[in-house]
């Protein structure tokens, strides 16, 4: 059974990584969680694509060290972007 997928998940602030190679898009997605922390947001995404997965595989390794990051998945209807929880 599939996890419930929020259908208000594009009112959220969103990131795209397209076109972006692994530490560029780490900068990248390490700004974008420093401004939403500043902005309280506790919902973001992160749109890496699908291609061959090194982009979701380095996003994913940072995030799980990121201490801000409370949980995150692959959109079950879309596994090209990433939805993550932030701590308030």
């Amino acid at each position: 059974m599939r996890d419930f997928v929020d259908p208000f998940l594009y009112n959220v602030p969103h990131l795209d990584l397209h076109g972006y190679d692994r530490t560029g898009a780490v900068a990248m997605t390490k700004l974008f969680i420093d401004q939403n922390i500043r902005i309280k947001e506790s919902k973001i995404i992160i749109i890496h694509g699908k291609g061959s997965g090194i982009l979701k595989k380095s996003i994913h390794d940072y995030l799980k060290t990121d201490k801000r990051v409370l949980s995150f998945k692959t959109n079950n209807y879309n596994d090209g972007e990433t939805i993550v929880n932030l701590k308030g």
